[in-house]
């Protein structure tokens, strides 16, 4: 009887952490211009804040394993936002700054956002070229966040 109950206390402990669990994300935030990123904010479900980078734009986090989302944002940067896919522990992105346009609607500054948005994956190959990120292509895909909504 005495096993049985160890067994059952045992079992449920380790159930219980296994739902609780987080995993380490590490990495480095560079601008479109190869610059490193300080004080880069990242937040999880839209207003947590769970880290910051460093001087040198790396960063290391701690987020539970149900999170896929991260944001990235500062002053003076577009805000990003990228999902994980399975198995992604090295998060390296390359991250664009914001413009000034003047005399422009929002669907003119959409378009332009959005070629440049389109040159990142580039971007992340030539900065693995470059020895400024370890990895050649990134494990998370990046989602464009638009000025203008679309009805």
């Amino acid at each position: 009887m005495k096993k049985l109950l160890f067994i059952i206390a045992l079992l449920s402990i380790s159930i219980c952490s296994a739902y609780s669990q987080n995993k380490t994300i590490k990495g480095r935030v560079i601008s479109e211009f190869f610059e490193t990123m300080p004080g880069v904010s990242i937040m999880i479900n839209d207003s947590i804040d769970i880290g910051k980078t460093d001087l040198n734009g790396y960063f290391q986090i701690d987020i539970p394993i149900s999170v896929k989302k991260i944001f990235f944002g500062s002053v003076g940067l577009d805000p990003t936002s990228i999902e994980l896919l399975n198995k992604c522990d090295e998060v390296e992105v390359v991250i664009m700054l914001s413009d000034t346009y003047d005399f422009m609607t929002l669907k003119k500054v959409d378009r332009l956002r959005m070629k440049r948005f389109k040159k990142l994956p580039k971007l992340h190959k030539e900065a693995f070229e470059k020895g400024i990120f370890k990895t050649e292509k990134a494990c998370y895909s990046q989602e464009f966040i638009p000025y203008c909504k679309k009805n």
